[in-house]
């Protein structure tokens, strides 16, 4: 009996320290669980923002499946306690085997703040269109009223096509092309388009930053050079004003004449601007220089080229509203003209302007979110995003026309009224006196280049201290152009290194020669008298149409092949929060509607009106509407269709047995650990949910065609 006792005390002590090994494993599991998240606030020193550990994979995973994989085995099903210690014993060989294999090609490159990120995002999606852009177009399309169109298409389309970038970027953890793939094997063809789309646009939108180093430079000489016109030697060895400046303006003749050089019409190159084209090699090599490092590594250059835009422009809005004529430029803006809401061009152009400003479909907003932590509020960061974006469009149209305004009122319409008050004490005819019309004055203001480089520049040489407010104006521009540089060719450059097309070629070597180096070779193309045309060129067909196209096939992507469901189940275990309906109807029908809409919209305008561009007379001083060449009209299809010709290309050759992008396995992401922080349970479909998105009862979601079957549930530790 006493035996007995010892055995069974024995047995129960047993019985107990067995118990307490499990229920300690299970703490130092959920522990380990949670410690390999990272936390988003980044509350410790010692925890980087974003950082990545390659044995934490996935229970989706094929790899992690397998390895979780505990059936019933010979002798029946294994108890709780196996299959914990199994489980536990699973992750910590699959953590020996990291850490004996490591594969420092595989590790993604992290953000090493929030704000970094956030600054980054804002940089890429403020850029220069939203200083000379905007503006124009809300004085052009009935002021104050066109906030409404603005706004609505913001919510429509711009909205949620920045959430769904971000998401589907910080869930799949890869490049565009990297993603799409994922998403399909027939999609891939979407991320190599954005990767095109970028090239060409980075190509192009560096020469922007090229003048604007230009006109930085000379804007420390003392006078301007665009302040008055220069004196010309004639043939009898005698000096007078250029006659091309008197009849045009010295800000127009600096511009035209002396900065572009620019030839009658895109047809006559004439020849090379050794100027622009030294220009244009600093302003790659300054590119590189930045992005050397890798964007995420380059905290110190977004944190600058971020913030120095917001701070000109809050010193430029308080010497704005204190010039006179301010207040007739800032009234001219937002006077609401509301019989302008039911023209159709003004939706077209609101919906346009949204859709650039934010850079969608380039592939920088699904490169830079892949670098986030699993766990980060993508859904947070696309509300400050994109408010932050239009805030600064509406900040920066107030500045512009304060200082139009005052260009107005002081060098043209006074100047216009001095004439008349003249005219009528000759007593003149009245026919013949001129009309001041101040509110016409403040319409002819010019947009984009023009804006910039012209109406802004012959404002400032009114100013005090011109040359003080050159510098900040045109630092600016540099910083504003450079900012929404990097996400651009970011997309380009995360896309090559996800496909692995140089395995062993550094990230630095491709920026550098594979992107800044080619890039500063063909954009030489801008550098002779017919280059602001070609500029015009691209500018109007390269990064217009093809996005559209490329952010329709998105949502397409998304909401009928990824599946609704399966990626609103991933934005909750990210997030903490499921998207509500709105979000999810913006995918899978209003904002592809629009987009459609907007696409079809263009090309029957474009059918209808045509296409041309300024081409510079001298004789008269002024620009007059060419049409554009017939080797320009097949240069812009060629343009359209490198692009575009992708997302069908790569479809058809895979169902031929062709893989354009090589299979990789998926990218790393906790789901089961992000379930048990969040304490997510499996989500039921709603019969709402059920009538709008065709959801079934197996899983799969309909309208166009089934997308996923039921996803295998994780094991859970109650079973």
């Amino acid at each position: 009996m006493a035996n007995t006792a010892h055995l069974f005390r024995r047995q129960s002590s047993r019985d107990l320290i067995q118990q307490a090994t499990v229920r300690s494993l299970d703490e130092l599991e959920l522990r380990e669980l949670r410690s390999r998240l990272v936390r988003a606030e980044n509350g410790s020193q010692n925890v980087v923002y974003g950082a990545t550990n390659q044995a934490f994979i996935s229970d989706d995973d094929p790899p992690m499946g397998r390895i979780l994989d505990i059936g019933p085995s010979a002798t029946g099903p294994p108890s709780k306690d196996t299959r914990k210690l199994t489980v536990q014993a699973s992750i910590v060989s699959q953590q020996q085997e990291a850490a004996i294999v490591e594969r420092p090609e595989d590790e993604r490159e992290s953000w090493d703040s929030k704000w970094t990120f956030l600054l980054a995002t804002i940089g890429y999606a403020v850029g220069l269109g939203n200083v000379w852009r905007f503006p124009y177009l809300a004085q052009k399309n009935g002021g104050g009223a066109f906030l409404v169109p603005y706004f609505v298409m913001l919510l429509l389309q711009g909205l949620p096509i920045f959430y769904l970038e971000l998401a589907i970027g910080q869930r799949l953890r890869k490049g565009a092309i990297g993603v799409w793939h994922e998403v399909s094997a027939y999609l891939g063809g979407i991320g190599i388009s954005s990767a095109f789309v970028s090239y060409i646009v980075a190509l192009y939108y560096n020469t922007i930053i090229a003048w604007c180093l230009i006109y930085l430079l000379h804007s420390f000489e003392t006078p301007l050079p665009w302040a008055e016109c220069p004196k010309r030697l004639f043939k009898n060895f005698t000096y007078d004003i250029e006659p091309e400046c008197v009849v045009s303006s010295p800000t127009k003749y600096y511009w035209y004449r002396e900065t572009l050089q620019v030839s009658p019409s895109v047809n006559e190159p004439v020849e090379i601007n050794y100027t622009v084209a030294l220009a244009l090699i600093t302003a790659w090599s300054l590119v590189y220089l930045c992005m050397v490092q890798g964007i995420t590594e380059s905290s110190k250059i977004v944190y600058v080229t971020a913030i120095f835009p917001y701070v000109v422009l809050i010193i430029f809005f308080f010497r704005g509203i204190t010039l006179k004529g301010a207040s007739d430029g800032i009234a001219h803006l937002f006077t609401p003209r509301w019989e302008s809401i039911l023209e159709p061009v003004v939706w077209l152009e609101a919906g346009t302007q949204i859709f650039f400003s934010l850079g969608l479909a380039f592939g920088g907003l699904i490169a830079f979110s892949s670098y986030n932590p699993a766990n980060n509020n993508c859904y947070r960061d696309a509300l400050v995003v994109s408010v932050t974006n239009c805030s600064t469009s509406m900040f920066a149209g107030v500045v512009v026309f304060s200082v139009i305004g005052f260009k107005v009122a002081t060098s043209i319409y006074d100047s216009c009224v001095e004439e008349r008050s003249e005219m009528m004490r000759q007593n003149k005819s009245h026919d013949l006196l001129p009309v001041c019309d101040l509110q016409k004055e403040l319409e002819n203001s010019a947009s984009g280049t023009g804006l910039a480089f012209i109406i802004f520049t012959e404002a400032i040489n009114q100013f005090p201290a011109a040359q003080l407010w050159a510098v900040l104006f045109f630092l600016m521009l540099f910083t504003l152009g450079i900012d929404s540089q990097f996400g651009t060719l970011e997309g380009v450059s995360t896309s090559l290194m996800d496909m692995k097309l140089f395995p062993n070629v550094p990230k630095e070597m491709i920026t550098g020669v594979g992107l800044c180096m080619s890039c500063c070779v063909l954009s030489m193309c801008f550098a002779n008298g017919a280059g602001s045309y070609i500029f015009q060129l691209m500018d109007s067909f390269a990064g217009s149409y093809t996005l559209l196209i490329i952010a329709f096939f998105e949502c397409i992507g998304v909401s009928y092949i990824y599946g609704l469901k399966r990626f609103a189940d991933d934005i909750e275990l990210m997030t903490g929060a499921r998207p509500n309906l709105y979000w999810m109807l913006c995918w899978k029908y209003i904002s592809p509607i629009a987009m459609i809409t907007i696409l079809v919209a263009s090309f029957l305008e474009l059918a209808s009106e045509g296409s041309s561009y300024p081409g510079w007379n001298a004789l008269t001083g002024n620009t007059d509407r060419l049409e554009w060449p017939h080797w320009c009209i097949v240069v812009a299809i060629l343009l359209i269709l490198v692009s575009i010709l992708w997302i069908p290309g790569v479809a058809i050759l895979r169902l031929c047995g062709i893989n354009v992008i090589e299979d990789s396995e998926p990218a790393w992401f906790p789901s089961a650990e992000l379930r048990d922080v969040h304490g997510i349970v499996p989500h039921e479909p709603t019969d709402i949910e059920i009538s709008l998105f065709c959801i079934r009862a197996d899983g799969s979601e309909g309208l166009c065609c089934p997308t996923y079957g039921p996803r295998e549930q994780p094991l859970d530790e109650e079973e």
